[in-house]
């Protein structure tokens, strides 16, 4: 007798009916990805590099967690500094060779205290010195990526720097980095110009345009940051204006939801607010083949390791690989 409720037979039919539903849902292909043949990198700042890791650590384990490839940094001390030159850097770049990882370029933070368009003529002259070493490393090194930044209005988390004239900043940015050219042709790297925004310099991709292409040399590229636009912009609108300029490339995680803009508001890949399916298909309607490189300024203080292969997993979903 049938009531309000199912009887023995009524729910042995509708578990049958569910379990064919389940097992015609499971034979169903999953969603295919599509693969992208970009090469996945990281930079080194991610590790917690030099206090509990020394270099060869963290080459071992950016290999280990997957990546082609790993952004070294140039500073006033460690590893790549002034105070190391071509014999350190080739033992470096033999290391790498025998872990197995290239290394994808080379980027420093001592344009902010020396800026190539600093007011005080003697910063920059030692900023211009300083790209000119780091231009030197990366060639000793073996990658032809040299980021560079190519001046500053103002430097928001520094107090030791006036701010420059818009104008004469665009002049003394062009005339460093047309300085810097005869040596980029002799060491055959590229001097790859990064997009800042919070610098208030090449604020748009018509600017970034613009003084890439007045230099007529294909030695000034660009190196794209996806994070430092993401507080008003797209970079998905950047990649497609900016195309074949685009040399080298930083992913950095940015998040629309909070109102700082400092460099907390970078986050770890995919905990943000970046469209990033819109940004590969972006990279990869342009023709760009080069490396993503996650960029982060947190290494993890318990567990580091976890942000290198929590990184690479996120990467290979990004690539269409998972």
């Amino acid at each position: 007798m049938s009531g309000p409720y199912p009887d023995r037979r009524e729910l042995l039919a509708a578990t049958a009916a569910a379990g064919a539903v389940w097992s015609s849902a499971a034979r169903q292909p999953a969603t295919v990805r599509k693969k992208y043949p970009f090469r996945k990198s990281i930079n080194l700042w991610a590790f917690p590099y030099p206090d509990k890791m020394n270099l060869e650590q963290c080459l071992k384990l950016a290999k280990d967690a997957g990546f082609d490839g790993i952004e070294l940094n140039y500073d006033l001390e460690n590893d790549l500094s002034p105070k190391n030159g071509a014999k350190e850097y080739a033992a470096i770049r033999r290391l790498a060779e025998k872990i197995g990882i290239a290394i994808s370029g080379v980027c420093s933070f001592l344009f902010w205290p020396y800026p190539l368009t600093s007011n005080d003529a003697a910063k920059r002259a030692r900023g211009l010195e300083l790209a000119e070493k780091i231009a030197s490393c990366a060639a000793d090194l073996g990658t032809e990526n040299v980021l560079v930044v190519p001046g500053a209005v103002h430097i928001p988390w520094r107090n030791d720097h006036d701010p420059v004239p818009n104008d004469v900043c665009d002049q003394r940015a062009k005339d460093a980095v047309r300085k810097l050219i005869p040596l980029a042709e002799k060491l055959k790297v590229y001097l790859n110009i990064e997009n800042i925004f919070f610098n208030g310099y090449l604020m748009t991709p018509f600017e970034m345009i613009d003084f890439v292409d007045s230099f007529q040399s294909d030695r000034v590229r660009v190196h794209f940051d996806t994070g430092n636009i993401m507080q008003y912009q797209f970079p998905e609108h950047w990649i497609a204006m900016l195309g074949g300029r685009i040399k080298n490339v930083h992913l950095k995680e940015f998040t629309k939801k909070g109102t700082d803009v400092s460099l907390e508001a970078f986050r770890p890949l995919l905990d943000g607010t970046t469209n990033w399916p819109a940004v590969m298909e972006a990279f990869d309607r342009i023709g760009y083949r080069g490396y993503l490189t996650f960029e982060y300024f947190h290494p993890y203080q318990h567990y580091p390791e976890a942000l290198i292969y929590q990184t690479a997993d996120s990467l290979d979903r990004m690539l269409g690989i998972k």
